[in-house]
């Protein structure tokens, strides 16, 4: 998670601020616009390797195109790329008009709560027993 405190007189609160495009490679040296997000899962000597992520983590590192072709890992470890090759299509007009009918009948339905009958012999958290004799 990446922690930006907030400026004033207490710097004790940090603010988690979503990723823009404006992060640079993780490689010292490259100033290159970071396009990739590499965690690595120390329990099972995995690297992944996918697309930049929304937020920067403080045990990610993001690298550019050039440097996440060119990834090695320690040996016996795997690494795992997830490609961002799909092809994102637009919603269907379809789609759209059964979503809009059911916002519609959702809100023509009546929102009225029905009355709870409340438990005989008790109230709140106290419950009456009966007497025992």
């Amino acid at each position: 998670m990446s922690s930006t405190p907030i400026s004033g007189p207490s710097n004790s609160v940090p603010v988690r601020r979503p990723s823009g495009s404006g992060r640079r490679c993780s490689k010292s040296g490259c100033n290159a616009t970071a396009a990739k997000t590499l965690i690595y899962i120390y329990s099972d000597s995995t690297a992944v390797l996918g697309p930049l992520s929304t937020y920067s983590e403080p045990h990610s590192f993001d690298f550019c195109d050039a440097h996440s072709e060119r990834l090695t890992v320690p040996r016996g470890w795997t690494v795992i790329r997830h490609e961002d090759g799909l092809v994102r299509e637009e919603p269907r007009a379809e789609d759209l008009m059964a979503i809009a009918d059911a916002v519609r009948e959702v809100a023509t339905q009546e929102l009225t709560p029905r009355k709870q009958q409340p438990e005989v012999g008790r109230r709140g958290h106290l419950r009456v027993l009966p007497n025992q004799e």
